[in-house]
């Protein structure tokens, strides 16, 4: 297993540096520093002097691999691409191009999302899970087709529609919990409520239906109607039967989601005013801050890494018949 874990990590040097390496020809070598600082100036002040003076201010003045003027090891430290893209592997981020410091406002930021993503992401599972099970026990009956209508149906509502209704409904007509905000120092699970109530109702359209899919799938296997013909309860042959063995493509699709956790949502952190890096993500991307964009990117990459190994991992405990070598 720890060789297995090992090697894994290895591989992932290769696909982090050629998302580096992809994410740096982007911002720097097909959007030139001359096109970023007049973004970020606007055309009513673009001038070669206040191009420079950006340029020269974020720290963009630089040759992007390889400087001449310089002696020495210096001559690749001393570059764009050590000071922007190198320095994301020392998980240094640098300062946004506003002057705050990246590293301390993710580090701030994770928690809001993670107290938001997470209750999300396990009662969101409980409640596909629960739904769908319950669909299959009915399975061929006017429920289950109502039910697989209702989930078509549920996927078909934009996002939007959830959050505008939950809040109109919820926080303006009912007047049950605030309709934004995130106060850490009072009561947050006030805050937490209709954000989390909003992303489990948005994902049971999608996720009911796809967990009902696995296990119409194993409900049609073998050992199933072996355990009918031995008098299995239905209640018996979908607990100790039909999930046990759903788990593998359950965990597929689980542990992969486990970079939203901390990435957050950015429709949700941005309308109930939650200050996460989802919000984090999308302000930056409307302010045109590249420093952020770019160590939000890498930071992305490493979860996304990191959630497919564990998904491996799991997969021994799911099903022990599953060996890493």
């Amino acid at each position: 297993m720890f060789a297995y874990i090992v090697r894994r990590l290895l591989y992932a040097i290769p696909i982090l540096i050629g998302v580096n390496l992809l994410t740096f020809t982007l911002f720097f070598v097909v959007n030139s520093p001359d096109d970023m600082a007049a973004s970020q100036l606007g055309d009513k002040y673009v001038t070669p002097e206040a191009i420079e003076n950006w340029k020269q201010k974020n720290g963009y003045d630089k040759p992007l691999f390889l400087n001449p003027d310089v002696a020495g090891l210096a001559r690749l430290t001393d570059t764009i691409f050590f000071d922007k893209s190198v320095r994301l592997f020392a998980f240094d981020f640098g300062r946004s191009e506003s002057g705050r410091d990246i590293t301390t406002d993710v580090a701030s930021r994770m928690w809001p999302s993670l107290a938001v993503a997470l209750p999300t992401f396990l009662v969101g599972i409980g409640v596909n899970i629960c739904v769908a099970l319950m669909v299959v026990m009915f399975h061929g009956t006017r429920l289950d087709r109502g039910a697989v209508f209702l989930f078509v149906a549920l996927m078909s509502i934009s996002y939007l529609f959830y959050i505008i209704g939950g809040q109109f409904l919820v926080a303006k007509t009912w007047r049950l919990v605030p309709i934004s905000g995130f106060h850490a120092e009072g009561q947050v699970w006030k805050f937490l409520i209709l954000p989390v109530l909003v992303g489990v109702v948005a994902g049971i359209g999608a996720g009911a239906r796809w967990y009902r899919t696995l296990f119409l799938e194993e409900a049609n296997q073998d050992y199933v109607r072996t355990a009918r013909a031995k008098g299995c309860s239905e209640l018996t042959i979908l607990f100790r039967h039909i999930l046990p063995n759903a788990l593998i493509p359950i965990l597929t699709g689980v542990v992969v989601l486990i970079p939203s956790l901390f990435m957050g949502s950015l429709l949700i952190e941005s309308f109930f005013g939650i200050p996460g890096l989802g919000s984090y993500m999308l302000d930056a991307i409307n302010s045109q801050d590249f420093a952020i964009v770019r160590s939000m990117v890498f930071i992305g990459s490493i979860l996304y890494i990191l959630g497919l190994l564990l998904t491996d991992i799991s997969y021994t405990w799911a099903d022990p018949r599953v060996r890493l070598s």
